[in-house]
């Protein structure tokens, strides 16, 4: 091992320990994910693209890494890892390598011995920040900032794809998509028709529209806004989770906005505004829907108690429904997944 930094873009520098291998400089976003397991589902979720996960939890890598049958991408997305410890040992029964050779073998940058606890005030206080993972930590001139970039076009697939085997044809828009979502359509018995996010499937024949998970601002999305519009045009039922959400309300006019320090982890509660029961989530994302912004028709169906952002919409009249949080969990509860069936009964 040997010394390396993370310098922040407010001029913050953290020190720890990065491996031999590791040299030159990795820019992102630095965020913080409070999750105490789940690291390989959060790693190869696409929408950590153009991040640095800070690993709020003081030790990871204890059960190792699973084989790529159990990841939600074929791929580590995130740009880079801190955390405080390490564990150089593993023991899980389906653990095929350890944390340190994963990072390795995907050649992505990662630094521990950190002060994560002091990091991640830092990030809450201030707000997540472009910050680089360097071994040269005075010659840094400038930051980049991933969310100015078009994320989802570089996640999302080049053509479509079909999975699964039933009398309903579900269009799933990819934007991201963590293997999960798909697991649990086809789960529910239905042809899931897998679809780049530019990709004008409105005049097609099928039952319903699935919007996925993505990276970054979901401003940058607007083919894939200006494509749902005419598809909203012919009121079948669309389900949004996470970036999806964001999407159908820029479609219905509303507008989003970037949170200090989004929501990442596998522990964030959310109401149900219509039975008042608690569901805690998994979570991943850096921007949310204005409220206030909501055309007439449409209203809040979830509810952050953190903070009390939007975490869910619904249309009042048309069968439209989209989440902020994961149902899918991977990881996390799994309190939520009736949401993919009640999609499905809807078609």
């Amino acid at each position: 091992m040997k010394k390396f930094s993370l310098v922040l873009q407010n001029g913050q520098v953290f020190e720890g320990n990065a491996p031999l291998w590791q040299e030159g400089e990795v820019g992102g976003e630095v965020v913080f994910t409070t999750g105490m397991t789940g690291y390989p589902e959060t790693l190869t979720d696409p929408s950590y693209a153009g991040q640095i996960i800070v690993f709020t939890y003081p030790l990871i890598g204890n059960y190792g890494v699973p084989p790529p049958a159990f990841w939600e991408s074929k791929k580590i997305h995130a740009r880079g890892v801190i955390a405080c410890q390490i564990s150089p040992h593993y023991h899980h029964f389906q653990a095929s390598l350890s944390f340190h050779e994963w990072l390795k073998n995907e050649g992505v940058f990662f630094l521990e011995d950190v002060d994560t606890r002091s990091l991640t005030k830092i990030l809450r206080n201030a707000g997540s920040m472009p910050g680089i993972l360097t071994d040269s930590p005075k010659n840094i001139l400038s930051f980049e900032d991933p969310n100015r970039e078009d994320l989802v076009a570089r996640v999302s697939i080049s053509k479509r794809e079909i999975y699964g085997k039933g009398s309903k044809r579900v269009i799933a828009v990819d934007c991201g998509m963590k293997e999960n979502m798909l697991r649990h359509l086809v789960k529910e018995g239905v042809e899931v028709v897998k679809v780049p996010y530019n990709e004008d499937y409105s005049d097609e024949d099928f039952d319903g529209v699935f919007l996925s998970n993505g990276p970054g601002d979901p401003l940058f999305c607007q083919q894939t806004i200006a494509i749902l519009k005419k598809v909203m045009e012919r009121k079948k039922p669309i389900f949004g989770v996470c970036l999806g959400n964001q999407l159908l309300a820029l479609a219905a006019g509303a507008t989003t906005y970037k949170l200090k320090f989004g929501h990442r982890g596998q522990n964030q509660p959310c109401i149900d505004l219509k039975t008042k029961k608690c569901y805690i989530t998994s979570q991943n994302h850096g921007f949310a829907i204005d409220e206030k912004s909501l055309p007439a028709d449409w209203e809040v169906t979830f509810r952050n108690l953190n903070d009390h952002s939007v975490e869910g919409i619904s249309h009042r009249f048309l069968p439209f429904h989209s989440l902020q949080f994961h149902p899918e969990a991977a990881p996390g509860p799994r309190d939520t997944e009736w949401f993919f069936k009640q999609f499905v009964e809807r078609l």
